[in-house]
């Protein structure tokens, strides 16, 4: 948000904020197989088939209850992560003589980054919405990495 509406296009401080973001990018990658237990990628990523019956009972309102991410947040994480990389890799592009002043690139860039801009936002509106709906704050918990124990 900070590249879109504060920092012009091209300059050293978009760039070095480009930047930044593919480091910690980097740094989730890596977390995603070494961290804390709900942080791996092991313990959210789930099939096609998996992540399809999660949102049939999401839509029935019988979906189950997960300590760390549900299936449609863990897609929506990957498709956030997966935007993040491929706009800052065709923003690095556009630094290379080799792409300078490449349309396609430029465009590209541009799209990939109002797509983060529309995922974040409703990856927020429905962290929202899950907080009202099972009456706990996802955002908080998302901050603190604690959430309520499962009900057995």
């Amino acid at each position: 948000m900070l590249n879109l509406f504060v920092l012009s296009p091209g300059k050293e401080w978009h760039r070095y904020t480009g930047y930044a973001v593919l480091g910690l990018l980097a740094v989730r990658f890596v977390w995603g197989f070494v961290g804390t237990r709900h942080a791996r990628f092991s313990d959210f990523v789930r099939s096609p088939s998996a992540i399809r019956r999660y949102l049939v009972d999401l839509r029935h309102g019988r979906e189950a209850r997960h300590l760390g991410h549900n299936p449609a947040a863990a897609v929506m994480m990957m498709a956030l992560m997966a935007l993040l990389l491929a706009t800052g890799i065709s923003g690095w592009m556009m630094t290379l003589d080799a792409f300078w002043g490449n349309g396609f690139i430029e465009e590209t860039h541009e799209v990939l980054a109002n797509g983060i801009m529309v995922l974040a936002g409703l990856h927020a509106l429905a962290a929202i919405v899950e907080s009202v709906r099972h009456r706990e704050n996802l955002v908080l918990a998302m901050v603190t990495g604690r959430k309520k124990p499962l009900q057995s």
